[in-house]
């Protein structure tokens, strides 16, 4: 398989120039006029933030992609699924009113928000995926599937289970419906080292399922196997690496569920992928809160290829030193720290991004050779 392009600019800006006229030369240079868009309907998929959060996406990026759109010719919706753990985003009215609470309404953006999966996360397709090894039909949201063309807009960061979370992420993970995120997570079950655990009770307030209970005669954290659906979020949101788990492979199974799932979402239809390297925190902007970013802000990348998109991105922050006081560097500097030389495993070692995209190109979603191409 020959290169993907892949384009890239730098937030630079001088007097009379903004990053939002330098992320539409990017799109345009890129190549996104070259999809036919007359009188399509257009899935511009990407992450509203969990209300508290401040490093997801603005909506100001968002109306950039949506009114190129519309002068091509399209009708844009802006688009996520529902989630699986608490918060304001698990069902479509709390998910809207996190959307509109974060700035993503019709005056904004200029288009209209659709939740993907409908009111209760139920409203999702079967998709048979070609090429599917572990996932023969992907449960990808209705609204999604209904659109003629496909984009994503990523926020490109750090990701307690898959390392980071970028374009196949949101896709493969974002348009699942409730089940279909169930469905990719169910590789593995956590668990507590009791004599780790300080009854904090973070790791609970997280699980989306109640599954974790501290009923003891110790008060320790307790998970209940059978309520877990192995999401991951009690290992994020333990301080004290008191949760793990101990199947090796369920990460790397995760990845390639989500790989399959993003395959299912592109396949057979126009696709176009823009992600943002800025603000890159150490977790995803599914928390109600976001730590300083562990890395520099970068710029923004665009291909028709979300492998190629991801291996630049993920390529751009290897380059980067971690910044002062960030998680990132505190772990480098940590006792026993062992060093992966990957900025990504040293947040998360157990994570294994590489899985993830050597999976989608063997299946055929892309290419992880890329040509960068830098846009003025």
């Amino acid at each position: 398989m020959e290169k993907a392009k892949v384009y890239f600019t730098d937030l630079r800006t001088r007097p009379g120039q903004s990053q939002l006229t330098k992320l539409e030369k990017l799109i345009r240079t890129a190549g996104i006029g070259d999809i036919d868009f007359e009188k399509k309907l257009v899935a511009i998929k990407m992450h509203f933030g969990e209300p508290g959060n401040m490093a997801y996406l603005r909506p100001n990026w968002a109306k950039v992609v949506a009114d190129v759109v519309k002068e091509l010719g399209g009708m844009p919706f802006l688009t996520d699924c529902n989630t699986l753990y608490p918060g304001l985003r698990k069902n479509a009215y709390d998910h809207l009113n996190a959307a509109y609470e974060n700035g993503f309404t019709p005056f904004s953006t200029g288009c209209h928000v659709i939740i993907g999966d409908g009111v209760k996360g139920t409203d999702d397709v079967a998709v048979p995926v070609v090429g599917g090894e572990y996932v023969k039909e992907a449960k990808i949201g209705r609204a999604v599937m209904d659109a003629d063309i496909f984009i994503s807009l990523s926020h490109f960061k750090g990701h307690e289970a898959t390392g980071f979370g970028g374009a196949l992420k949101n896709i493969g993970m974002g348009c699942g419906s409730r089940a279909g995120k169930m469905e990719q997570h169910n590789a593995g079950k956590p668990v507590v080292a009791e004599d780790k655990c300080r009854k904090c009770h973070a790791c609970a307030k997280s699980c989306g399922q109640d599954a974790i209970f501290f009923d003891g005669t110790d008060g320790k954290a307790r998970i209940d196997h059978d309520r877990c659906v192995g999401c991951g979020r009690c290992l994020g949101a333990c301080n004290f690496d008191a949760i793990s788990n101990p199947e090796s492979n369920t990460n790397t199974i995760l990845d390639y569920k989500m790989a399959e799932y993003a395959k299912a979402v592109v396949d057979g239809r126009p696709h176009f992928h823009i992600s943002l390297v800025i603000d890159v925190s150490p977790l995803c902007d599914c928390y109600g809160s976001n730590d300083v970013p562990v890395l520099p802000d970068l710029g923004m990348f665009a291909s028709f290829d979300p492998v190629a998109l991801d291996q630049a991105c993920a390529d751009a922050c290897l380059r980067q030193e971690p910044l002062p006081g960030s998680e990132l560097e505190e772990k480098m500097h940590s006792h026993g720290f062992c060093d992966h030389h990957d900025h990504f495993k040293n947040l998360e070692p157990d994570s294994e991004w590489k899985a993830c995209l050597e999976h989608a190109e063997k299946i055929g979603l892309g290419t992880c050779s890329y040509e960068l191409i830098t846009v003025k």
